[in-house]
């Protein structure tokens, strides 16, 4: 038998040590370290030999790059952030909080694939339960095969055996390798379960998408080398008070990682959001203050969100600075900004910001928006609620040029917005739009004119 040995692996970073450390020396993480069974001659070394005799050097100009071809997932949303579809031999990971909805995103994808022939094994749930569930879904489950199953070798024998065109594995923590004597979820068992399936997958030429949990921080379980065996990294992200979820690709080696998807959680199941503009503006704005309306892209997709904001005086000493969808120290930075070039004080005044909808938006080009919805409150003056906003804003208090200018006015055309504020650096063609532009170079000029219009 093979001699099995102990070592200790951090599982933030993957720094490993011959002994358990408090605190790990390369990435500075706290009590990360856990324990590993390795046996030698066996696991991970053991699995990745596939094709070593075809693997001979070639020169690059003579490598011949075709179009990967990709799988239609009859669904809107999934397919964008993919890149165009499931490339046919990748290994897909989707991670989310409990109760987010990645099994069930998984599960209805694969019965709107009627046609196709697909397989759902679960560790976690049994047969009965993914009855249950696809019912509530209500799709088309004529080619989807299920199995209740734990072991990585039966679950790979299923596959060989039905020979289905995508496999989906719920989850990564809840399957085991008899390769390894180590208990289910553990780093070993988790790091050589997704290197056998990568080989499984590139051998075979079967796209796999496999579900992952994440820790407390709200990174991905497991060894941080499992983010590097797979091909695309998934993260179905959103609050559970709202309705709203965003798939977002932190990894993708076939596509671009700007791209996300919305979607609306419902009893039925998840409905794709193609329009996100008119479900993330509410339609009672009119003579609220604290309320702007900025021009966002994520990706290259723009759409409309609200941004309100709560200035009162401080309560107690220290003044409260918060923010909900919105980072929180650009918005101390806005602040900054706000008092030294414009002259509004808000050192005893608490401000709350947040993003309408349970979105977080990194975009800097609603920084006007955040000012204006700041200032809009500060005043108790509402804003025009046909004027949408857009610009980044330097610390200088100048309106600094955005990406994608063109795609954000056409947005707020379709949606009848009146007028929007751009930066006046932008060079576009204004005649290709009937709504009003309105450039301005800096945060004084843009808050005179929002102001005289009231």
């Amino acid at each position: 038998m093979a001699k099995a040995t102990i070592q200790y692996v951090c599982s933030s970073c993957g720094a490993k040590a011959p002994q358990l450390l408090g605190r790990c020396p390369v990435c500075g993480e706290w009590g990360t370290y856990e324990e590993e069974v390795i046996e030698k001659g066996r696991g991970v070394e053991v699995s990745r030999s596939r094709n070593l005799g075809s693997n001979l050097p070639q020169r690059l100009q003579d490598v011949v790059a075709t179009n990967e071809m990709r799988i239609d997932m009859c669904n809107g949303e999934l397919n964008r952030v993919l890149g165009g579809g499931l490339v046919p031999g990748s290994l897909v990971l989707l991670g989310g909080e409990p109760g987010i909805g990645k099994s069930t995103l998984a599960l209805q994808v694969l019965m709107q694939m009627g046609e196709r022939k697909t397989f759902y094994a679960s560790g976690e749930e049994s047969a009965k339960q993914l009855k249950l569930r696809a019912e509530r879904l209500a799709g088309n489950a004529e080619n989807l095969y299920i199995s209740a199953e734990t072991s990585l070798e039966r679950i790979l024998e299923q596959v060989k055996e039905l020979e289905p065109e995508i496999v989906v594995i719920d989850s990564i923590q809840t399957v085991g390798t008899d390769a390894i004597e180590a208990s289910i979820g553990s780093l070993s068992q988790v790091r050589e379960c997704a290197a056998r399936i990568l080989d499984f997958a590139k051998t075979r030429n079967i796209p796999f998408i496999i579900i992952g949990h994440i820790n407390k921080e709200g990174s991905l379980a497991g060894p941080k080398v499992l983010e590097h065996i797979v091909d695309t990294v998934l993260q179905f992200e959103g609050d559970q008070q709202y309705m709203y979820r965003i798939l977002r690709a932190q990894k993708n080696r076939f596509g671009s990682t700007s791209e996300l998807g919305i979607y609306e959680m419902r009893q039925d199941g998840l409905r794709e959001v193609t329009n996100p503009s008119e479900l993330l503006l509410s339609t009672s704005r009119e003579g609220l203050s604290g309320i702007a309306i900025a021009a966002a892209v994520e990706g290259v997709r723009p759409f409309l969100i609200e941004v309100q904001a709560l200035v009162s005086s401080a309560a107690y000493g220290t003044p409260q600075r918060s923010s909900t969808g919105f980072d929180g120290r650009r918005l101390n930075m806005l602040l900054a900004v706000l008092e030294k070039r414009v002259g509004f004080k808000l050192l005893q005044k608490d401000v709350f910001l947040n993003i309408a909808g349970g979105l977080r938006v990194q975009d800097p080009a609603i920084d006007l928006a955040v000012l204006a919805a700041v200032l809009s409150s500060n005043m108790d003056i509402a804003l025009d609620p046909s004027t949408c906003l857009c610009g980044e804003v330097g610390l200088a208090g100048e309106i600094r040029s955005v990406n994608r200018i063109e795609q954000r006015i056409a947005e707020a055309q379709k949606l009848g917005f009146k007028r929007i504020m751009i930066p006046a650096e932008q060079k576009i063609d204004c005649k290709r739009f009937t709504i009003e532009i309105v450039p301005v170079k800096r945060v004084t000029d843009a808050f005179r004119l929002l102001i005289k219009g009231n």
